[in-house]
């Protein structure tokens, strides 16, 4: 591994156990899924993510918030290069009474709404691959 990706998965780490401290956990995404989740997204990044030469201009990142997982692009403004705007690309939620990841994409009219062509995936390993294939054109344009 990478070291710049090894201190991306350390950071990451730390940033969800600074989120936790102060929640109830049940609500949270276990310790062992949140390592899934953390493996399976820097998988994806270090896939789609663009050269580093242009990184500063366009980027794509991961967030765990509670327990659901946001795949976003990050790109300078084009009239403020030292403002970033966040684009979501794709979202899943844990379902934990159904043991099931929910997927989710952006519509045009900038909410949420269940992919329907795979409304949940058994493994975030499961989703990831669906949002990297986007067979219909849903996550990636």
């Amino acid at each position: 591994m990478e070291t710049h990706s090894a201190e991306r998965i350390l950071n990451q780490i730390n940033l969800y156990i600074a989120f936790v401290k102060g929640f109830k956990f049940k609500r949270m995404i276990d310790i062992l899924k949140t390592a899934e989740v953390i493996e399976a997204c820097e998988n994806l990044l270090q896939k789609r993510r663009p050269s580093e030469d242009i990184r500063h201009q366009v980027d794509l990142a991961y967030r765990i918030d509670n327990q659901s997982v946001l795949i976003y692009e990050i790109r300078s403004r084009w009239d403020k290069k030292d403002e970033f705007i966040e684009s979501p690309i794709a979202k899943t939620t844990w379902v934990k009474s159904k043991n099931q990841w929910k997927v989710f994409w952006m519509r045009a009219d900038l909410k949420w709404h269940v992919y329907k062509p795979k409304a949940a995936v058994n493994t975030i390993y499961d989703f990831i691959k669906l949002v990297d294939q986007d067979p219909h054109g849903c996550f990636w344009g």
